[in-house]
């Protein structure tokens, strides 16, 4: 099943974050987003034409999150937004992060 259909689940630690190898095989999915911090989170940064785009984009994935469950990390303004995700229980990547990810792109494509 491809990730964008599927939905998050509650982890509550105590379970190893992804390995490089893992968090690439997922990253398949979610090719737009880089691995950073050694593999320990995704990001990728979204341009819009002005502010009122971002800021429209920030409120979907706000809505996504809270129906996922899933928060990710954002910082926006004039045309830009960026998107971090990890997972904080276990300080590295979990399948929630790309889940979310290929949802945020989904996002993306019904705004454009």
């Amino acid at each position: 099943m491809m990730l964008a259909e599927r939905t998050c689940t509650p982890c509550r630690g105590g379970i190893p974050p992804l390995t490089r190898d893992e968090a690439q095989r997922l990253q398949a999915q979610a090719p737009n987003w880089d691995l950073a911090d050694d593999a320990h989170r995704i990001e990728r940064m979204f341009r819009f034409r002005d502010f009122q785009e971002s800021f429209a984009f920030v409120q979907k994935v706000g809505e996504l999150a809270e129906t996922e469950g899933h928060h990710p990390d954002i910082t926006f303004g004039w045309g830009y937004a960026t998107v971090s995700l990890s997972t904080k229980k276990i300080k590295g990547l979990h399948e929630n992060d790309f889940i979310m990810a290929t949802k945020i792109d989904r996002v993306l494509d019904r705004q454009q």
